[in-house]
């Protein structure tokens, strides 16, 4: 990435100094968004934009609150197929402003990139996997055009990295033989939202084969608790670093691939096979506490809510329900935790409760190129998970946000 920072820079002058430009937005799933989405936060960026979600009421949401003439759109995506991703560039597309993509090379987004006539296309590593990314083009052209000195970001990443070489007082791997022997992880402070990343990091590394560590990162009950120290925002660089070489260890201990993700597949597809189907109605089923009535001594409760991120703070109430239980309480807005701790809940161990939460969707908004719209798109990843994982014999239920 150091090697590529010219580029990157050289960039993100000229699209400045045009003067055509007040705000960028990252489209972007998983891999190609937590990161962009942490590091905005920890520097209060202005100006600066994540839309990694399909529900119609954000997305329209997110346009008013721009000129899309004068928004650069960041389409990310390294596989260059990603649904939600090619759904939110035709969508704006067609509404103007100005385009560049980071992507894996020979990707159709790259193809796509060239005939559209993008400003530029910035190429992913193809060894990196996505949740491993941060440091590499997919959080770093983000960061430069949130007016971050990545120089300094990157040379803190590049410290722990020869910390990370050594026998002895190695951070990553201190912190890699903890995670490696919990059940579970929480964080003892989440600034930034650090959670987020590290939650992706976690579940998609580490579950699967019936096996993994949980991330519950705002949670006390978790067995381990982690601090996660930010005196400055650029510390952000150290700890993507710490954080991915644990990772990697903790998997060396479990025993298992912490660079593949068989199972987050599995969504994508019952996404698609119930697109096919036409569309479908989200009725409700079951109850948290006929939920809870099915729990076990071991088993966390996960809370997944395919609701208006606007309407997040309305989940606080289910959620100190949920912990009133005295289990663990996980939760994460659909469909950006398809991409993040679906692989978790479907690969890991059958100790889930998992609560499905919906909201009205409110008026259709088209997609350009499909016969299928957003609000369509997003009962349909709702239906697809819920039937994914009734498949592997997990425990569901769903509620309406507007009945708890």
């Amino acid at each position: 990435m150091q090697e590529q920072l010219d580029e990157v820079l050289e960039f993100a002058n000229e699209v400045v100094s045009a003067g055509a430009i007040d705000d960028v937005v990252v489209l972007g799933m998983g891999g190609s968004s937590l990161a962009p989405e942490v590091v905005r936060r920890a520097f209060a960026a202005k100006h600066f934009y994540v839309l990694d979600t399909t529900h119609p009421k954000a997305i329209r949401a997110l346009e008013a609150q721009i000129d899309v003439e004068r928004t650069l759109f960041l389409c990310a995506s390294k596989s260059g197929t990603t649904l939600e991703t090619r759904s939110h560039t035709a969508y704006f597309l067609k509404r103007g402003g100005q385009f560049a993509a980071i992507t894996d090379p020979g990707s159709d987004l790259e193809a796509f990139a060239r005939e559209q006539g993008f400003l530029h296309v910035f190429y992913g590593e193809p060894t990196i996997g996505g949740r491993y990314s941060a440091l590499s083009p997919f959080g770093i052209v983000p960061a430069v055009l949130m007016g971050v000195d990545a120089v300094r970001l990157l040379e803190r990443a590049d410290e722990m990295r020869e910390a990370c070489r050594f026998a002895d007082g190695n951070p990553g791997l201190e912190l890699g033989l903890r995670l490696g022997s919990a059940a579970s992880v929480g964080l003892t402070s989440n600034p930034a939202g650090f959670g987020l990343w590290v939650e992706q990091l976690i579940a998609e590394s580490t579950g699967k084969h019936g096996k993994g560590i949980l991330p519950a990162p705002d949670d006390p009950r978790a067995e381990l608790q982690e601090d996660v120290a930010l005196p400055s925002p650029y510390e952000l660089g150290q700890e993507f670093f710490r954080w991915e070489f644990a990772v990697a260890v903790a998997g060396s201990l479990l025993g298992i691939n912490p660079f593949d993700q068989p199972d987050v597949q599995a969504a994508k597809d019952k996404t698609n096979e119930v697109l096919a189907q036409g569309d479908v109605e989200l009725t409700p089923e079951g109850s948290l506490e006929e939920l809870l009535a099915q729990a076990r001594d071991s088993d966390y409760v996960c809370i997944q809510a395919f609701v208006d991120p606007a309407r997040e703070g309305e989940l606080e109430p289910l959620i100190a329900r949920a912990r009133e239980s005295g289990h663990i309480v996980t939760h994460g807005l659909g469909p950006r935790y398809l991409h993040s701790t679906g692989q978790f809940h479907k690969g890991g161990p059958n100790s889930g409760l998992f609560l499905q939460v919906v909201d009205d969707q409110g008026k259709e908004l088209k997609i350009p190129g499909r016969d299928f719209g957003f609000a369509r798109l997003i009962r349909a990843q709702a239906t697809g998970d819920y039937e994914s994982l009734k498949e592997r014999g997990r425990r569901v239920a769903r509620v309406r946000l507007e009945d708890i």
